[in-house]
């Protein structure tokens, strides 16, 4: 059988805060989804990066009287230092900065401007007369027209509807504070409107495999209507416009964020010898996509990005898979950093190791409902599982072996029963991880290894071991074959635990794959593979 191409987008964290647990909740499917494919020895390009461009990041820069660079430069060395205690594998993990990027994202934007999609238009724009500057809609401040909250000139902080800067009254200059007025200002605009019927076409073709968030946010979306959305905007931080006339101008961050996927992509097939559009093409047969972010950016992975992919005539794929999670609570609470109600993944990874957190989220996951997360439920979570369940199986079964055998597991006849429920566990593992559907696979896992309990129960090896010596050697050789798949079937999931198995009983790499156990075992440097945690 062929080999499958996965191309796998993990959206591009803004780098102007740490990663919160809502970002580490969202993310994780991606880092799951490549480590399942991997060990099904898959061709994978498994790309993100952080999102440097943009108005907050200026503003915070001039507040903290530094750079832009400084700024995005500090957050995206953090972020890389989270996904890897989170024990994330990208093919490759860039930023906006980078010249790879931008010089990509240039060619692909004067490709759409050449293609007839990106359009002049002259229009009024606010403008700050004390500090003689037009100003972006982050640089504005108002009033909400909905609920009367306080907005910036694109989304209310309190109703948190998406606005246009010209709905948004009495509007300020959030630098100076002085009223803005309106002036002629020239602009490129990309033509959304020109792709509705063919995003229509993709959201009812993929109705029954992408999340129902997602196609309830992308339909909603194109219900409220398509317009023309500004390509560029008046800003100093970003990647320049190619396009003469425009040297004033940067490329709108929505536009040049999102076609990250990719410049990234591109990156690493040149890297691999691969020709990218190719590999891409939706002529491939062997090619499936997987785009994973949280539910704020559903509409930008559901109707603009494939727009823009659309635009570029290149037959590129649009998204398979739309792994779209809802929002984690704290404590019962909206997180918000203003309120103080809000944990990063650095700290949760200071409290517990990169597997509990892995595991929390994936058996609890806001896959389809947001979730409240609390540092107790993780506790619990971890030692009712990890401890009491996987924990339990494989030391109980290896400590008495060492104990009473000098660690050596010797051949005999695997239950037939059990070797049929690793068969199809791998399978409904498998198709779960498949549809992006981390909860179900996990749970499956779960109930593999709940499974493997019962039956070390039920079979009492230490009593066979003073009865029937040979049905003990069944017995703790057909367990043996469960732990070794144990290590396979939990390595998307837990891939520290799996590596520890691996070497304790020098079993082979990973491969998703029945492990085919012949011969005696030896026990090497038995460790036990949780501990269990105190509550924090």
């Amino acid at each position: 059988m062929d080999k499958k191409d996965i191309f796998i987008g993990g959206a591009w964290p803004y780098a102007n805060y740490y990663l919160h647990v809502g970002h580490l909740a969202a993310l994780l499917p991606g880092d799951i989804i490549a480590k399942y494919y991997r060990a099904h020895k898959d061709n994978v390009i498994y790309v993100s990066g952080s999102d440097c461009h943009g108005t907050p990041i200026t503003e915070r820069a001039r507040k903290e009287e530094t750079t832009p660079e400084e700024i995005a430069t500090k957050y995206h060395e953090e972020f890389l230092k989270t996904f890897d205690r989170l024990e994330f594998e990208y093919d490759r993990y860039s930023n906006t900065m980078e010249d790879y990027h931008k010089e990509y994202v240039q060619e692909l934007f004067k490709l759409m401007y050449d293609n007839g999609y990106i359009f002049e238009q002259e229009e009024k724009q606010d403008y700050c007369e004390n500090c003689d500057t037009f100003l972006s809609d982050r640089e504005i401040v108002g009033t909400c027209p909905r609920c009367g909250g306080t907005s910036t000139g694109d989304q209310c902080e309190d109703c948190g509807s998406s606005l246009d800067s010209s709905e948004v009254q009495n509007k300020h200059c959030k630098r100076c504070g002085k009223e803005t007025v309106l002036k002629d200002n020239k602009h490129l605009y990309f033509k959304l409107p020109e792709f509705k019927d063919e995003l229509q076409k993709l959201i009812d073709k993929n109705r029954d495999k992408w999340r129902k968030n997602a196609i309830g946010e992308a339909q909603k979306y194109i219900d409220m209507g398509l317009v023309n959305r500004a390509a560029t905007r008046q800003i100093d931080w970003g990647v320049p416009v190619p396009v003469k006339g425009y040297e004033d101008k940067r490329i709108y961050v929505w536009i040049e964020a999102v076609l990250g996927y990719i410049s990234m992509g591109a990156y690493v097939a040149k890297e691999r010898g691969i020709d990218f559009d190719k590999f891409m093409s939706d002529d491939n047969p062997n090619l499936i996509t997987y785009y994973v972010h949280g539910k704020d950016n559903i509409p930008f992975h559901t109707t603009i990005y494939p727009a823009l992919l659309l635009s570029l005539k290149k037959n590129y794929r649009l998204p398979d898979y739309i792994v779209s999670s809802a929002y984690v609570n704290l404590n019962d609470q909206k997180m918000s950093k203003s309120k103080g109600n809000l944990i990063t993944a650095n700290e949760l990874l200071d409290l517990y190791d990169s597997d509990t957190i892995r595991f929390y989220f994936s058996f609890k996951g806001p896959e389809t409902n947001d979730m409240n997360c609390s540092l107790e439920d993780i506790t619990q979570t971890h030692n009712k599982f990890l401890v009491g369940a996987l924990g339990n199986f494989v030391n109980r079964n290896l400590s008495f072996i060492n104990k009473k055998f000098d660690g050596i597991i010797k051949e005999g006849t695997i239950d037939k029963e059990v070797i049929e429920l690793t068969e199809k566990t791998y399978k409904e593992v498998g198709e779960h991880f498949e549809k992006g559907e981390i909860k179900s696979a996990t749970s499956k896992i779960v109930e593999y290894i709940m499974y493997a309990n019962k039956y070390y129960d039920s079979k009492e090896p230490w009593v066979k071991a003073k009865e029937d010596i040979e049905e003990f050697t069944n017995i703790t050789y057909t367990c043996t074959y469960i732990i070794a798949n144990i290590s396979n079937l939990i390595y998307p999931v837990l891939p520290k635990a799996s590596k520890k198995i691996k070497e304790i009983l020098n079993l082979p790499d990973i491969n998703w794959a029945p492990v085919d156990i012949s011969g005696n075992y030896k026990i090497n440097n038995l460790d036990i593979i949780y501990e269990r945690i105190e509550d924090k």
